[in-house]
């Protein structure tokens, strides 16, 4: 799946990413970076909102788990369950997060409980960066549903 083609399935899929202007800087079944830049996540002391940083860091980790499965020719429904986020310094400009499939002993634990017709729990990091800076992280754990 190309950058493009995935941008227009979030703006379309999921509102909240046009409002929050993501762009997709990149796409594979192996890893996925989201961008977003401040004014239309900006709060009150002219840096990102935390819950914006949380939503672009979510969205990071659920898309690596949609392209993969996209490729793949898996079907399911990719919800999240439960997650930590760390804030490790103010963002004060545009920022990336990116998020890597899960390894591919995971994965392939993952693919056939769902082939299984079994829901399947896994867990994708993503990384916040701004100015070249790591500045913060996400820990998440998500659901996917079979068809």
């Amino acid at each position: 799946m190309n950058p493009g083609t995935l941008q227009a399935y979030l703006h379309e899929r999921i509102p909240l990413s046009r409002a929050m202007a993501i762009e997709v800087r990149a796409a594979t079944p192996r890893r996925v970076t989201l961008y977003a830049p401040l004014a239309p996540n900006i709060n009150h002391r002219d840096t990102v909102f935390g819950g914006s940083a949380s939503a672009v860091a979510i969205l990071a980790a659920w898309s690596v788990l949609y392209v993969r499965m996209q490729a793949e020719g898996l079907a399911g429904r990719i919800v999240i369950r439960r997650n930590t986020m760390s804030y490790e310094r103010p963002i004060a400009a545009g920022f990336t997060a990116s998020a890597s499939a899960p390894g591919d002993d995971t994965w392939a634990a993952l693919a056939a409980t769902i082939r299984r017709g079994r829901p399947a729990r896994v867990r994708v990091n993503s990384a916040l960066e701004s100015e070249d800076l790591q500045v913060g992280a996400l820990d998440g754990e998500f659901v996917v549903l079979p068809p």
